[in-house]
């Protein structure tokens, strides 16, 4: 029986609104700033906190680039979410792939030194970025993968972390599938494919929001592997709108950023069902 006390209740309200409001509160004001001229923005007076009347203008400029009232040129924002989203989606798909394959090796496969093999793998996650970014460059410039999609993702699918949980997540399944798929005459590739890829899904569907967010947010390997501007990300984009120009289209870049955000954002709210019923599940 659950009891009803309103001051808990109360207070439980209070707390989750004040965290909406600390989290929306600084949304708000990068798509108020969008709405507005630079000029309005660099004033001296603090800005309104209501949304001014250059909405489509500003948000015309960002995506599609073009020359602002001050003279200052400013790169499409279109052609760089398009090089984020395609190396999202391949970092994310990349990720899932392999770490299932290997799990699934680990998990059903009998060979020599297999624990160590996963213990090598998971070692990994105690090596900061930093340790490994060096040599990972060194590789891909002498591959010739500069300046690439190949360059932006390959280095970045490979994760200890999703094999470790597809770990976990099989070694729930029982023996009885696999005898039973084996009586059946079902190989290893049938029985992943027919038995243990739709018990996944939820899994699958949350790592792949992470997974998502994490390559649509990547900034430090893009920016040592790309030097053409035409194989920015719109991470980096936004970095050079505020360091290209000696007079900063504030307005701009508060559109450039709004439109960053809303991809991921996207993701989480169409595939938010799963994401939790995925997190849910892997704790059972």
């Amino acid at each position: 029986m659950i009891e009803k006390r309103p001051l808990a209740t109360l207070l439980s309200h209070l707390v989750l609104v004040l965290g909406v409001l600390v989290i929306v509160f600084p949304v708000w004001l990068t798509f108020v700033a969008s709405t507005h001229t630079a000029e309005e923005i660099a004033q001296g007076r603090p800005m309104s906190i209501w949304p001014g009347s250059h909405l489509l203008d500003t948000y015309g400029l960002a995506l599609f680039g073009g020359q602002t009232s001050a003279g200052s040129t400013v790169p499409p924002a279109l052609p760089m979410m398009g090089i984020s989203l395609v190396s999202a989606l391949v970092i994310a798909l990349g990720k899932i792939a392999i770490s299932l394959l290997s799990a699934f090796a680990i998990v059903y496969f009998r060979f020599p030194l297999r624990g160590l093999v996963f213990w090598m793998i998971f070692v990994t996650l105690m090596l900061p970025v930093e340790v490994r970014i060096g040599p990972t460059y060194e590789v891909v410039s002498q591959l010739g993968m500069l300046n690439s999609y190949a360059g932006l993702t390959v280095p970045l699918i490979a994760s200890a972390t999703a094999t470790f949980l597809f770990r976990q997540f099989f070694l729930t399944v029982p023996d009885e599938l696999v005898e039973a798929a084996r009586i059946d005459g079902a190989g290893p590739l049938r029985f992943f494919k027919d038995v243990l890829l739709p018990l996944s899904t939820t899994s699958i569907a949350a790592l792949f929001v992470i997974q998502f967010i994490y390559g649509w947010n990547q900034y430090l390997w893009p920016l040592l592997v790309t030097t053409d501007e035409g194989m920015y990300p719109i991470v980096m984009g936004i970095k050079r709108l505020i360091a290209g120009e000696a007079y900063t289209e504030w307005n701009v870049v508060m559109a450039t950023a709004m439109l960053a955000m809303l991809p991921p954002a996207l993701v989480v709210i169409f595939m938010q069902k799963w994401f939790v019923k995925g997190l849910v599940d892997s704790e059972k």
